[in-house]
């Protein structure tokens, strides 16, 4: 069905939004027609999920109003946006850890006095096998991988009927086969008549996917275009305000010594299964090894073995030569080891902490931050405020509270930490995910930066293209295992995807 704007589905007009120090969203209008999709792009903090928190409830704006399907609401609560057909694929999870899958699906749902759960538990299955939302319904959330959790959202949303969908980076966590699946569910949707708005900073998926496309910058509406009058190009230079590079430049590759070396390394993950089954590798100075995989399939367990953060059933870890097989997170950090874990908003930062105090937490035990017990507050403002400017973090101040951050700048803080105290091995779990263009650009450049000084970087992404243009070489994990490992210089998108699958390989 084509769009059809004469009679919007949903319209904002007007909207503000306000937080301490922040004005999210300023006089921001915005309109949806039946069958359409847009794309509501910016950079990290512009206001885009500020403004979808809005439409289905989670905040209340300062002023302006919102019609849906010609008549003004009021929506006070996510349950009033359920009631209108509005529902929310968020970034960060709105799951409860202790909850199962079925249970987080239904959660705030009339399902009777005594929930059928076993037909509820088939429909989502049926769901799940449709979509190729792979689940495990009666498993609980803390048990899922962070991939695992994105298809419980999104199930959830499919599950409870909406009508008008908003999706804030949904294939950030997804292979190109899993998008392309999304994709088809689109435009299911949309043969139906509903509608989505369709938050990413991905442009070949503004193109595939999206109808029209607006542009915030700094909380107000900066561009508005159709889709088939413009281009990937055009659109990055409206969300950051300058000419973005697709291409990165690296030295020729010249690896140096073996920094990491995981000898039969074997590990279990959070439900007690095997996640890593004898996993050996070798990781030289001056060299990025990207791990490609579909989540779920060790991925995780690998950043958290080699950090300390999981013990081994079995196997050996060697850094610099030493064994660190049972060392632990202080020790591998003090070895020079960073993280910047894939879970950023439960492991990476502390949200009630300051930006200043989340950016310290690496060095704040010696000097300059600290003089013996005493940590010594200006020095660790100002090495703040250096590291703000360096990685464009959009905070109010070094003092603010890292939770009122949007999810890109909360990354960026983490980045700009771990960055900042890598001696000898970065091991970089999704670092671009839910960054807008201009700052995926830099953390690659940053990647590569790590590379050229001699480090070694080992490098978590879904991307296909990403891990193509930034590894030296790219390992495909399957099931706890290396299905081959490929110089990225010789890869092909579809042998990668097919090797994702758990399709060929060497094992």
């Amino acid at each position: 069905m084509a769009a059809s704007l004469s009679a919007p589905l949903v319209e904002m007009r007007g909207v503000s939004k306000s937080f301490p120090g922040v004005r999210a969203n300023d006089c921001v209008s915005l309109s949806l027609g039946p069958g359409e999709v847009l794309a509501l792009l910016g950079e990290n903090g512009a206001g885009k999920s500020t403004l979808m928190n809005i439409l289905c409830g989670l905040y209340r704006p300062d002023s302006g109003e919102i019609l849906v399907r010609g008549s003004k609401e009021r929506i006070e609560g996510p349950a009033d946006a359920q009631r209108l057909g509005i529902g929310m694929v968020h970034q960060n999870f709105k799951l409860v850890d202790s909850m199962t899958v079925l249970e987080n699906i239904i959660l705030g749902m009339k399902e009777g006095f005594v929930p059928n759960m076993a037909r509820i538990e088939k429909e989502v299955l049926a769901l799940a096998e449709k979509y190729n939302l792979k689940v495990e319904p009666r498993e609980s959330i803390w048990q899922l991988s962070v991939g695992e959790q994105q298809r419980v959202e999104i199930l959830k949303l499919l599950y409870r009927k909406a009508e008008i969908l908003i999706l804030d980076e949904p294939t950030a966590v997804l292979t190109p086969q899993e998008s392309y699946e999304l994709s088809k569910v689109v435009r299911n949707l949309k043969s139906e008549g509903k509608s989505a708005i369709f938050i990413t900073h991905k442009m070949e998926e503004v193109m595939l996917f999206c109808d029209r496309v607006m542009v915030l910058r700094k909380g107000a509406v900066a561009a508005e275009t159709r889709t088939a009058d413009t281009s990937p190009r055009d659109l990055a230079r409206l969300m950051v305000g300058r000419e973005v590079l697709f291409e990165l430049d690296k030295k020729p590759f010249a690896p140096g010594a073996t920094i990491l070396r995981l000898d039969k390394v074997s590990a279990l993950d959070d439900r007690g299964l095997p996640a890593l089954k004898e996993f050996s590798l070798e990781l030289h100075g001056g060299e990025i090894l990207g791990f490609a995989g579909v989540a779920g399939n060790g991925q995780r367990e690998l950043a958290e073995v080699i950090t300390g953060l999981r013990d081994l059933s079995s196997g050996r870890i060697i850094l610099g030569g030493k064994d660190m097989s049972r060392a632990s997170p202080l020790a591998f950090i003090k070895a020079g080891v960073a993280h910047i874990p894939q879970d950023r908003t439960s492991v990476g930062a502390v949200g009630d902490m300051s930006v200043a105090s989340n950016l310290a937490m690496k060095k704040y035990r010696k000097r300059p931050l600290s003089a013996g017990i005493l940590l010594l507050p200006r020095r660790v403002t100002a090495m703040a405020k250096r590291l703000i400017e360096s990685f464009r973090i959009m905070t109010p101040g070094p003092e603010t509270r890292v939770k009122f951050l949007s999810g890109g700048n909360i990354q960026k803080t983490i980045l700009a930490r771990e960055i900042g105290a890598c001696q000898k091995l970065l091991v970089a779990v999704y670092p671009s995910r839910g960054l807008d263009i201009g700052a995926t650009e830099f953390v690659r450049r940053q990647l590569v930066a790590q590379r050229d000084d001699g480090r070694g970087v080992l490098f978590v992404s879904e991307d296909i293209d990403e891990l193509i243009q930034v590894a030296d070489r790219i390992a495909v994990m399957f099931e706890g295992r290396i299905m081959a490992i490929i110089p990225a210089r010789e890869a092909e998108p579809e042998k990668l995807g097919l090797l994702m699958a758990g399709v060929g390989g060497d094992r």
